[in-house]
């Protein structure tokens, strides 16, 4: 049966995407249905847990609403990068994903889909993401433990199927793959934790693995972002294994745009990517200037100064101590 549309959108957009630059995302999930009930998610708990596949919308209503927001971009001159399945709920419990993506490909824009991987065990779910352009993998964790308390499976998943799914699905797909991990406070920001994270996603091979922390209210109210030290020890050891890593610990804007201003370009960069001192010194080289700059933003807290491995790092400081989350931002 066909979902009510009611006041729910099924596509919207197009927005500025930290990861996919101009994209339309699509809701083909009506609010909350999901394989998890993630702790830190912007949705709130789950009240529909399931790990059974089925349709929602009619595939065709999907196109149309798309195409009808593709109309609407071009009409205002807007350009669009990709349309991105990116749900109220967990987007491969739709059982014609496969078949909306096929659709869609008509439209000559890339094919984005985020999914929680839980449900990348089955072959069928394999085969509808291969369909895909782009195709971020969640894995926060790879402690069986630790899945169940961030994560809150739907009790019939299991961790090893879903890992193995991730590994057959990294080896076929001839996309661009990525994998993103949530960082949350004493939950799965031990060292030990993330050194073994960091070795599965290598094995993957993933064009870019991004870090993310909370920044939308969560769930629960007791969930915090990792901070500062611990989100740059997570970027060092993804690098460690040879992972080219991101960090996304900022709003969407205009945080990564190129601005000319060293202030604000360091800024800018240093939301993505925690520099090395040495780095900086570059970089202010470059343009000229010194390091009275970073001294100001060090003053101004805009900035931290960490330590990983004997090594100063620089990073943006985090908005905020009680983390928000962002589990359905594009």
């Amino acid at each position: 049966m066909e979902a009510k549309k009611d006041l729910e959108m099924i596509a919207f957009g197009p927005l500025p995407s930290r990861r996919l630059g101009q994209s339309i995302g699509i809701n083909n999930i009506p609010p909350k249905i999901c394989t998890y009930s993630c702790i830190y998610c912007q949705l709130g708990r789950t009240h529909t847990l399931q790990s059974t596949r089925q349709p929602f919308y009619a595939p065709q209503k999907i196109v149309a609403d798309v195409k009808q927001k593709i109309e609407g971009a071009k009409g205002k001159k807007e350009a669009i990068d990709y349309l991105t399945f990116v749900a109220d709920g967990e987007p491969t419990l739709d059982s014609n994903l496969g078949a909306e993506i096929e659709l869609l490909k008509t439209t000559g824009i890339k094919i984005a889909v985020i999914t929680n991987t839980s449900l990348i065990w089955k072959k069928d779910v394999r085969d509808d993401l291969g369909k895909a352009d782009w195709v971020s993998l969640k894995i926060d964790t790879v402690d069986q433990e630790i899945w169940h308390r961030i994560n809150r499976p739907y009790g019939s998943l299991q961790m090893r199927d879903i890992l193995d799914g991730i590994s057959e699905f990294s080896y076929s797909f001839s996309g661009d793959l990525v994998t993103e991990t949530m960082i949350i406070q004493d939950v799965n920001d031990e060292t030990e934790g993330l050194e073994k994270v960091a070795e599965f996603i290598a094995g993957l091979s993933p064009k870019k693995s991004y870090i993310s922390i909370p920044i939308r209210p969560p769930a629960e109210k007791w969930v915090k972002a990792a901070g500062e030290n611990e989100v740059n020890r997570t970027f060092q050891i993804f690098k460690e294994q040879g992972i080219e890593a991101e960090c996304l610990i900022g709003y969407e804007g205009n945080a990564f745009a190129f601005t000319g201003n060293i202030e604000e370009d360091l800024l800018g960069i240093m939301f993505v990517h925690p520099i090395r001192e040495d780095g900086v010194r570059e970089l202010l080289s470059k343009a000229n200037a010194n390091w009275s700059i970073i001294e100001k933003l060090l003053v101004q807290k805009k900035v931290i100064q960490t330590e990983y491995n004997g090594k100063k790092f620089y990073m943006r400081k985090l908005p905020g101590k009680t983390r928000d989350a962002t589990e359905g931002g594009i």
